[in-house]
């Protein structure tokens, strides 16, 4: 007899408009979930926002859209709707469930900077998440965090009562790949953005962890050597954002820096495939997204030592300490030189991101919803 497919309700309403990070991990393994015969999915989103999801997989769009009033409704609100629905598992991606809901309830843990690092969140922000992820460490049914490194922190913080699944994300290999789709498909995209090669890129939401005035200040110091290098900065502004502003305007190079705001998601392959370098200077990170599509698309890499970006890249990248701006100037005048390492980094890097897929992200979350679901 044929094993009923797990009945799971994921709350996407903490997902962007212009999602990146912890968006694109919820936006992709929806999308990998809702091809398995094995799951059936009901995703509750914030209202009017049901075009983006897969078709056929049911959307109840109830959640408000203003954050504040979101976090309340789902402790309120939510549980109630919870108890019209029809299924076995509630999934919370981003770190909080509702707490009253009476059903097996898991919850992603992306990193744990509210504890380490209050100063880089918005201040009203991190004694609600600092309890959130108490509260799921707690009274989960299951916590899954997205690297051995998130993991490690939770238990040395939050120790937590319940099991707690590793499941690295995936990539998107039908976009992320060394071949572009056409002869010209990089070239335009570029055209379409102003940026013309060579040029160190870097993709992500700018924010105090990511640390792009310290790639700002170190572009600085090897531009005067490489006079047709540019930096490119693409990505939203997230809080924080006005330290990146103010360390493009004192940098000597100014005029060789594109801050191009968000890049859509089909225009990122193609920097990555372009660059000269990739650089992802962060602080800290729970996972390092971008940093893995990057070794999909073989780009040459620069990151830090010490967070999960370390363990992504696996000897893959280029390392240095976070906040070095020396080290980091040094590790991008070897990549933009093509060091004697780079051809085994980049090959490294493929085999890497060619073990992460969202299908395969997809089948661990598929055996945490299964392992909590209650006996009929």
């Amino acid at each position: 007899m044929t094993e009923r497919a797990t009945r799971v309700v994921i709350d996407v309403s903490a997902v962007p408009a212009n999602p990146a990070g912890a968006g694109r991990y919820t936006i992709d393994v929806v999308a990998a979930l809702a091809k398995r015969n094995d799951v059936d999915l009901t995703l509750i989103s914030r209202s009017g926002d049901t075009d983006r999801w897969p078709d056929g997989v049911g959307v109840v769009d109830a959640a408000p859209a203003h954050r504040p009033l979101r976090l309340a409704w789902e402790q309120v609100r939510l549980p109630r709707l919870l108890r019209k629905l029809d299924f076995d598992v509630y999934h919370g991606p981003h770190y909080t469930m509702p707490e009253s809901a009476d059903a097996p309830k898991v919850v992603t843990i992306h990193d744990l900077t509210f504890f380490d690092h209050p100063e880089w969140h918005e201040r009203a922000k991190v004694p609600f998440f600092r309890r959130a992820i108490r509260v799921a460490a707690r009274h989960a049914d299951a916590v899954v965090c997205v690297s051995r490194t998130t993991a490690d922190r939770l238990r040395a913080l939050c120790p937590p009562q319940v099991p707690v699944a590793v499941i690295p994300h995936g990539v998107d290999h039908a976009r992320f790949t060394p071949m572009p789709p056409g002869p010209n498909a990089d070239v335009a995209v570029l055209a379409d953005l102003g940026v013309r090669p060579p040029f160190v890129v870097f993709v992500g939401t700018l924010e105090p962890r990511k640390d792009v005035p310290s790639l700002v200040r170190a572009f600085d110091k090897i531009a005067g050597v490489h006079g047709d290098l540019s930096l490119v900065i693409a990505g939203g502004a997230g809080w924080g954002a006005a330290d990146v502003e103010k360390a493009v305007a004192s940098a000597r190079y100014r005029d060789r820096i594109a801050v191009t705001g968000y890049v859509p998601g089909g225009a990122v392959p193609a920097l990555l495939r372009t660059a000269a370098v990739a650089a992802y200077p962060s602080l800290e990170e729970g996972f390092g997204l971008p940093l893995l599509e990057a070794m999909a698309c073989a780009a040459p890499l620069v990151s830090t030592t010490g967070s999960a970006m370390e363990e992504v890249a696996a000897g893959a990248a280029l390392l240095v300490p976070p906040g070095d701006v020396e080290a980091l100037a040094g590790a991008l005048d070897m990549a933009v030189r093509q060091d004697s390492g780079l051809a085994g980094r980049r090959q490294r890097g493929l085999a890497i991101a060619a073990r992460h897929t969202w299908e395969r992200c997809a089948a661990r979350h598929a055996e945490v919803y299964r392992a909590v679901t209650r006996p009929a």
